[in-house]
């Protein structure tokens, strides 16, 4: 299905600005803000498949950069989880503000260190944010007090290859006191590269976001 609202967005952030794109599908249930991991950006195909798919059930989606491209070339900086939460946390003030999102339940979908910056924020916003979804992230790095406050639902989604990384979701799971799941999809790798993978993980999303929009 075609948005029926699509624009292309900036958000000041301090002296930065974040770029970003809205697409609101007409019978819109709900909005999901993306995080990208370090050295990705709103242009992430993978992460644009899975936006895709959300909208056609009627979620809208925010796909932004929360670093400028100078500061994604600074590897400190794409770790500073910190500086990550506050962008993060901008675009949601930023979304509440918007005419489509004020009333609408809000999501937030993390990958790889966009995953910890997705749990600080919904630790930090508490109710606010009806669902959270992990994709190969990296949740641990939210650190053990944030993980500890979220309240939203939380899915974290894991490639079956992805070695290491399983290890350090299931930690975070552990200390997660919300509702949770963790989903482990076989034979995928950290990217989800593999035929029929990042399928399964946009209808794994899609149905945790719709049932928890309705909620």
């Amino acid at each position: 299905m075609a948005s029926a609202h699509s624009e292309l967005i900036g958000i000041k952030a301090g002296s930065a600005s974040m770029e970003g794109m809205l697409e609101l599908p007409s019978d819109l249930i709900g909005i999901v803000l993306f995080a990208h991991g370090s050295g990705s950006s709103r242009l992430s195909p993978r992460n644009n498949y899975v936006a895709g798919e959300l909208r056609k059930a009627g979620i809208g989606t925010l796909l932004l950069d929360l670093l400028t491209q100078q500061e994604d070339q600074n590897y400190q900086t794409r770790f500073n989880i910190a500086l990550l939460t506050e962008r993060l946390d901008i675009a949601a003030d930023w979304l509440r503000q918007h005419p489509s999102g004020a009333a609408l339940p809000l999501g937030l979908f993390g990958a790889s260190t966009g995953a910890a910056a997705a749990l600080q924020l919904a630790a930090k916003r508490g109710p606010d944010i009806a669902a959270v979804v992990s994709r190969g992230g990296r949740p641990d790095l939210a650190g053990k007090q944030a993980l500890g406050n979220v309240r939203a639902p939380t899915l974290l989604i894991v490639g079956g290859l992805d070695d290491g990384v399983i290890e350090l979701n299931q930690v975070a799971y552990a200390t997660l006191q919300c509702e949770k799941h963790l989903d482990i999809v076989p034979g995928a790798t950290h990217l989800f590269e593999e035929p029929g993978t990042l399928e399964a993980v946009a209808g794994l999303a899609t149905n945790w976001f719709v049932r928890h929009f309705g909620a």
